[in-house]
């Protein structure tokens, strides 16, 4: 790491220029004044705005703070060349990360905005020597439902920003990075800010298995996800295509399972990104999808998988006959016990690479026909028992040992909700399951809730970042069609989910205030079958910069009306900068859009 010049101050020897603002003291005193500090700031900007309205006009924050305000005059300044992020001390090595990533990155970025802001630098103002950061809880985890709310000042002579935790310090050191812009660089003076997500868990899936993503990209993408505020990876790490987690206790799994010897990740890959996504306020959750989605183990343990390396859709078979739902055989088998002798291996090496509460199972998609072809379940149906009590078996054997490693357990909803092969929610128990919704949009969140259950959604109608790319089997005849009518040119959940539609998505739509409280947010999610790295930044952003909004302060206006026109042109402005730092996100407008605001309206502006 490179060396960082921030400092950090003991409590009771801040400096001079400080003292206004954290006391000399017992911290709990200092804390009090602290607050009381702020509750006068709030107070001024409320008289202010009695005699003129405050604003945000030339400010771009992404995602939109909850309250944000720009007392007149709107003046700014200029930054100090010797600008320093200041701390008492607080002894959390992430924080510190982060501190000497957004000090370099403040002094250092000069934003030059698409639409020039047309405000002067107060030449009355001294130049912003310091941002002060206060956290009252240093040592609070990355855990689900942290507290990452904070607040954030800018007076003429210093700058605050206080938070319960590290984490909500984070969050409110991206939003000062980006009140920060141009060359000299300059920042807006009597800012006050409030800022709290609306959802605790706001994050986007990444599936390594069907294709491959080296390690940089996956630290990219984190990067990219700690500047929109979101705090979820969900790493979709093994499918039927491909096993590339290399584990302690059975290497074999990535040896056989994996694409090539360099496409896989080590243990200390895995600790690399861990500790990266805590530097950056990111948790990585692990999935490895069972018992469904496991060809791959076949390669490993051809003992414990069914169908394994069979022709996925039979020639002449109705659809409901097929063994997998694509190319790919193979599901774990629920009734030999040697399964349950690897998979406890293969558990116990997650949670220990992973140190994140949250396990994902999977457990979506279990294709009868798989499993019909098995003697040892066809001996069990031919004997009066049921698919479901096989997949039971499977829920019984391994939710009890992954709760006793201490982690709540993800599964996709199918394991409730599938019409063919569930389990029944006394398999289940609330307290332990978390279930992720992906069909049916509102209806089966509903459904989930309903049941008493939390829920993340990831609705394919609005949250899946693959459609819309067509399908990748090779002899698809829909494609040799002369009207160029191909219908929804082969992607099953086509059309493409643009930003708007994502922006637009209400995932408690419809539910009562009771059950809202058990969604406990969504992700987007890039399925790879036809992506991988060399398209990975356009495929995910800006369009999960829409989620990431959404999720944090909303998608409406004071007044309750959708603010899609307003994000249009933030989002512009919000796209340039993450290509200034590195991010290849994708256009959402032309340039000229941006330089001739409202003309690509619908409507004509009033």
């Amino acid at each position: 790491m490179k060396s960082c010049v921030h400092k950090t101050f003991p409590a009771q020897a801040t400096p001079r220029t400080n003292k206004m603002i954290m006391m000399q003291g017992e911290p709990a005193l200092s804390l009090l004044l602290l607050q009381f500090f702020q509750l006068l700031l709030l107070f001024s900007c409320v008289a202010l705005n009695s005699n003129a309205e405050a604003s945000t006009s030339g400010i771009n924050v992404w995602p939109k703070p909850r309250n944000l305000t720009w007392s007149p005059p709107f003046q700014t300044t200029l930054l100090s060349s010797s600008f320093t992020i200041i701390t008492t001390n607080h002894h959390n090595k992430h924080l510190s990360a982060a501190i000497c990533r957004y000090q370099s990155l403040i002094k250092s970025e000069h934003h030059h905005p698409l639409v020039p802001l047309g405000v002067n630098i107060s030449k009355d103002l001294p130049p912003l020597q310091f941002l002060s950061i206060r956290v009252v809880d240093p040592h609070g985890g990355l855990v689900n439902g942290v507290d990452e709310s904070y607040t954030l000042s800018i007076l003429p002579s210093h700058a605050t920003l206080t938070a319960d935790t590290a984490w909500g310090a984070m969050r409110g050191l991206e939003t000062f990075s980006q009140l920060a812009w141009g060359n000299p660089t300059r920042v807006p003076v009597g800012v006050y800010a409030w800022d709290s997500p609306l959802y605790v868990h706001r994050g986007l899936m990444v599936d390594t298995a069907r294709n491959y993503y080296p390690v940089k990209d996956l630290l990219r993408t984190v990067e990219a996800m700690s500047m929109n505020k979101l705090n979820v990876l969900h790493l979709h790490l093994t499918d039927a295509e491909s096993f590339p987690l290399v584990l302690p206790s059975d290497p074999t799994l990535a040896e056989k399972g994996a694409y090539a010897p360099h496409m896989v990740y080590s243990p200390e890959d895995v600790k690399t990104l861990v500790e990266f996504g805590l530097d950056h306020g990111v948790r990585v959750i692990p999935e490895i999808d069972t018992p469904g989605h496991t060809a791959s183990w076949a390669l490993a343990h051809p003992d414990i998988v069914t169908c394994a390396n069979m022709f996925w859709w039979p020639a002449g078979s109705d659809w409901p006959d097929r063994l997998a739902s694509q190319p790919g055989t193979g599901h774990l088998n629920p009734l030999n016990s040697k399964t349950y002798k690897v998979l406890k291996n293969v558990i116990h090496d997650i949670t220990t690479l992973f140190p994140e509460p949250f396990f994902h199972s999977g457990a979506d998609e279990i294709v009868p026909g798989c499993w019909k072809t098995d003697s040892t379940i066809q001996k069990h149906l031919s004997n009066g028992g049921t698919l479901n009590q096989v997949l039971e078996k499977y829920i019984n054997s391994t939710l009890p040992f992954i709760v006793s490693l201490n982690r709540t357990v993800i599964y996709w909803e199918d394991v409730l909700l599938d019409d063919t092969v569930h389990v029944q929610s006394k398999f289940l128990p609330k307290e332990h399951v978390i279930l992720q919704t992906w069909q049916n949009g509102h209806s089966h969140t509903k459904r989930i809730v309903s049941a008493g259950y939390r829920t993340i959604v990831s609705s394919a109608e609005f949250y899946y970042l693959d459609c819309g790319h067509g399908t990748y089997v090779g002899n698809n005849s829909a494609y040799d069609n002369q009207d160029g009518d191909t219908g929804n040119g082969g992607s099953w959940c086509a059309p493409f989910k643009t930003w708007q539609t994502i922006y637009n998505y209400d995932i408690t739509y419809g539910l009562s205030e009771e059950e809202s409280k058990l969604v406990l947010g969504g992700e987007v999610a890039l399925w790879s079958e036809q992506a991988d790295a060399t398209v990975l930044d356009a495929r995910v952003w800006p369009r999960a910069s829409a989620l990431a909004e959404s999720l944090w302060s909303g998608n409406r206006d004071e007044k309750g009306v959708k603010r899609y026109a307003d994000a249009t042109d933030r989002l512009n402005e919000w796209r340039s900068r993450m290509v200034s730092r590195g991010i290849g996100a994708e256009p959402i407008q032309p340039l000229w859009c941006v330089k001739n605001p409202g003309m690509c309206n619908t409507q004509h502006p009033v």
